[in-house]
């Protein structure tokens, strides 16, 4: 069976609108309420020493990338500057450059983005910006010709054995920050953020950290432990226990699995007795993960991205019909129920149509040997249950086969797993992040020393409300927001600085504190082209 065998209409792109923004938009509000009152004060807390631990979001990573600008407002250093109010000393970051000695022609090359790894270009790209012609982010510099690139080399341990308070590294998983080959370049296993500035070779993330023997450090790691799976549209592996033990072997670990909660779990206190253990007295902010639903990665594109007219909604329900044809067939014959036949079952109609996905959940019926099976792929309409990511906007509409308007994706050609998250896919997640929150929430409160922040109700709130902090608002609605950047899971400057303050509003209600927040509206959202 020829999945579709009519020509029709092609569908010319999805239904997103990438509003263009200004890099300093904010609301303006009549008498703002006043952001802070009464003499700044540490309280009980003591910053002297402060340290941050965490992948890309305490990192300052956004726009798809690692650069000056987003380093120099990433929360911690944020948080950093608020400290030195209250007692707080010094707070090293692993630039990309030195703003203070380095010239403009290494500065903009620091706000690239990219790196080069080894003098290899193209492993780890230039950030995006919003190109205001096309409404669409775009990779800085790949548009000239040739691409305009990084020269910042990645080559092995390379910042002079330096010690930095900022220990938030892109890509790290909650046991990355044991691993002892994590900043080794030559091991096959190494990060090249964290080999950009680990002490030594044999460096671990929670080591460096401890070493410092912090006075306040704050701890926001797990998201990786599941957006890697996320991301990638559930392409890893459910680490849930089903196959033990490597299930509780993090070495046997795919790149995009879903770390086991109890590996989790254990991985979580012994970072937390690492610092402990280096000062008794330390205390700290424990900060736990968001649902990826509130996040635009995952919410920006419709599930019913496909718009037709009423004939070319008839043209392809006239090709599906041999097809529907076959899925009627496997009803009578009783290989598959009512209710999967009615999921596969594929019809258009005037308006908004459900994307056409794969679904590797749908009974698979290629060994029946059977004319009714011919051509009857795991694929359905997408519906309200399903997440399509961001990735898939540049993909929806366009032609597998350039000129054959029958092999357009989501229409024609279903999209592949990697673009959609299916059901199964974010239970899968859920549950995985509720066991993750559940045991950073039950180690913060056992410890007096340590505070919690909830990040999934702040980004759940940006998602459904909105934040009025004032002199603004912010939400999480992709480019327009204001609270994420152009990659759609990393915050912007001033979604990070809102970040920030949620942190100072609970390190100031658990250490009897007066430490002054940020106002949001002093920093920017989404850089244009």
């Amino acid at each position: 069976m020829t999945l579709i065998n009519n020509k029709f209409t092609r569908v010319a792109g999805v239904a997103i609108a990438y509003a263009v923004m200004s890099a300093c938009s904010g609301t303006d509000v009549s008498n703002p309420p006043p952001l802070n009152s009464g003499p700044a004060s540490s309280g009980n807390a003591d910053f002297t020493t402060f340290v941050a631990i965490g992948d890309s979001l305490t990192a300052g990573y956004a726009d798809g990338a690692l650069y000056l600008l987003g380093q120099q407002n990433s929360y911690p250093n944020i948080l950093a500057q608020q400290f030195r109010d209250v007692g707080g000393l010094g707070f090293a970051q692993p630039l990309i450059a030195d703003p203070a000695t380095d010239t403009p022609e290494k500065l903009a090359e620091a706000n690239l983005g990219g790196l080069l790894v080894n003098g290899t270009p193209g492993l780890i790209e230039n950030r995006f910006v919003l190109d205001t012609q096309t409404e669409k982010p775009v990779r800085i510099g790949a548009e000239d010709n040739p691409p305009v690139l990084p020269t910042i080399d990645v080559v092995g341990t390379g910042l002079n054995g330096m010690t930095f308070n900022n220990m938030g590294v892109p890509g790290a998983a909650s046991f990355h920050l044991l691993s002892n080959t994590y900043g080794d370049l030559l091991s096959g296993k190494a990060n090249p953020y964290f080999v950009r500035f680990a002490r030594t070779t044999l460096s671990t993330m929670i080591g460096d950290a401890a070493a410092q023997q912090p006075s306040f450090y704050v701890l926001w790691i797990g998201n990786i432990d599941t957006l890697a799976y996320a991301t990638s549209g559930g392409t890893g592996v459910d680490r849930d226990g089903s196959n033990l033990p490597d299930d509780l072997d993090p070495s046997k670990y795919g790149p995009n699995d879903i770390t086991n909660p109890n590996v989790f779990a254990g991985t979580y206190q012994v970072l937390v007795d690492a610092m402990s253990t280096a000062n008794p007295a330390v205390q700290g902010v424990l900060i736990n993960l968001p649902d990826v639903a509130s996040i635009p990665f995952f919410t920006t594109v419709p599930y019913n991205a496909i718009p037709l007219t009423a004939e070319e909604a008839a043209d392809l329900n006239d090709a599906y019909a041999p097809y529907n044809g076959g899925v009627a067939a496997m009803l009578e014959a009783q290989v598959i129920d009512a209710d999967e036949a009615a999921l596969r079952t594929i019809t258009f109609a005037e308006g908004q149509n459900g994307v056409v996905i794969f679904d590797e959940d749908l009974t698979d019926l290629t060994p029946i040997n059977s004319p009714a099976t011919d051509g009857l792929v795991n694929m359905r309409q997408a519906n309200e249950n399903d997440l399509i990511l961001l990735t898939a906007a540049s993909v929806i509409g366009t032609e597998a086969v350039p000129g054959d308007e029958t092999t357009v994706f989501g229409v024609g050609i279903p999209l592949g797993d990697e673009l959609v998250l299916i059901p199964s896919e974010l239970s899968a997640i859920g549950t995985a992040r509720s066991a993750f929150n559940g045991t950073i929430k039950a180690i913060a409160d056992d410890d007096p020393n340590l505070v919690f922040v909830d990040a999934a109700n702040l980004m759940g709130v940006l998602k459904q409300s909105g934040i009025d902090y004032g002199t603004g608002s912010i939400s999480s609605d992709f480019a327009t927001g204001g609270a994420f950047s152009l990659d759609g899971v990393h915050p912007t400057a001033r979604g990070y600085s809102v970040i920030a303050n949620a942190i100072i509003d609970e390190i100031n209600s658990g250490f009897d504190a007066n430490v002054y927040k940020v106002d949001p509206a002093n920093y920017t959202t989404v850089f244009l082209k």
